[in-house]
């Protein structure tokens, strides 16, 4: 019996209307738009502003545009994992509210944060379950509000960050295309760099944590560059190397897009030009984990059947990780 793989099948997007632009951010904060571009490569993001609506309205915008693309009856869902650092609540999961809108009455779903690494931990969870042979449709989303948690008069956080959701659907393949190889990375020193203060049991919500912004993203720029930049391309290089591959045998590159500068160090890692990473941050900012579903909802009447693609990501925590995936189908 052939070995089963979890193969992408569909992949769904949606970003929300309202653009963020440089010259919107010059009357909010101290900034201008050469100072955002040269540092980060970001020209406008998507807001969600929208009284009303949160993480789970994005992540069904990207669900209900693969049950559409698909044709699929939702009720044959068997799981939705949603990566997520901005879930409407602490609970229910926002993979739960999800399924409850587009109607996947036979799912079981939970939420997985792992910051801008959560969709690729969310992806090698999901791959294990249609693996195991016991699960034939798991759809797996990265969805987040980051405007919920940035602080809009800081700086140096809130020129990065956009609002969005990606989403794929994994299936079970037995002509070896799926995911191929993962490895996934953490290190708790992140911890000290990158994080949001308060709402969790360590500092819950109260006067005090509003009045000093503890709610809202912290980011300690220069540390975390330093990590991201060799955590994403060491991993990168490690994962072809492993696989007995170079930057030749890779279609495309897939990172997140969280700095171009950090995607450039690990296109050059692997060898890889340009013309082969997949780049929207210009368009969308850093959705966290949206970017890399987003990215291939965007490039995927470009990818055929057998490409292999190398999937990227760094997050706080630290987090990190790559993944191998060998593609399984020709889009129409």
């Amino acid at each position: 019996m052939n070995k089963i793989t979890a193969a992408i099948t569909a992949v769904g997007g949606y970003v929300p209307e309202t653009k963020l632009t440089n010259a919107d951010l010059e009357k909010m904060v101290e900034t201008n738009d050469e100072w955002i571009r040269t540092r980060t490569g970001i020209s406008e993001r998507r807001i969600l502003k929208e009284p009303g609506k949160a993480s789970s309205d994005l992540g069904t915008g990207a669900v209900m545009d693969i049950i559409q693309k698909k044709n699929l009856d939702p009720k044959e869902i068997d799981c939705i994992i949603c990566a997520t650092v901005t879930p409407d609540m602490l609970f229910p999961a926002t993979a739960n509210i999800i399924s409850y809108n587009v109607g996947a009455n036979n799912a079981f779903g939970f939420d997985l944060n792992a910051a801008c690494s959560g969709f690729l931990f969310a992806l090698t969870t999901g791959a294990s379950f249609i693996e195991s042979g016991r699960y034939k449709k798991v759809i797996v989303v990265g969805a987040d509000k980051m405007s919920s948690i940035v602080d809009y008069t800081d700086r140096t956080t809130c020129v990065l960050f956009g609002d969005a959701s990606g989403a794929v659907l994994l299936e079970p393949s037995t002509d070896e295309n799926g995911i191929l190889d993962s490895l996934l990375k953490s290190d708790g020193v992140g911890k000290n760099y990158l994080y949001q203060k308060a709402g969790g049991s360590l500092n819950p919500a109260s006067i005090e944590t509003v009045t000093r912004k503890e709610h809202f993203i912290f980011q300690d720029g220069q540390p975390v560059f330093k990590y991201a930049v060799k955590g994403m391309a060491d991993v990168s290089a490690e994962l072809l190397e492993r696989n007995n591959l170079t930057g030749n045998d890779i279609a495309w590159l897939v990172p997140h897009q969280a700095n171009l500068r950090i995607i450039d160090a690990t296109a050059n890692r692997m060898g890889l030009t340009k013309e082969k990473v997949m780049i929207n941050i210009q368009k969308y900012g850093n959705t966290t984990a949206a970017t890399i579903p987003l990215c291939l909802w965007e490039w995927e009447k470009q990818l055929h059947k057998g490409d292999k693609i190398v999937l990227a990501a760094f997050g706080g925590g630290f987090t990190w990780g790559a993944t191998l995936i060998k593609w399984a189908y020709d889009s129409k």
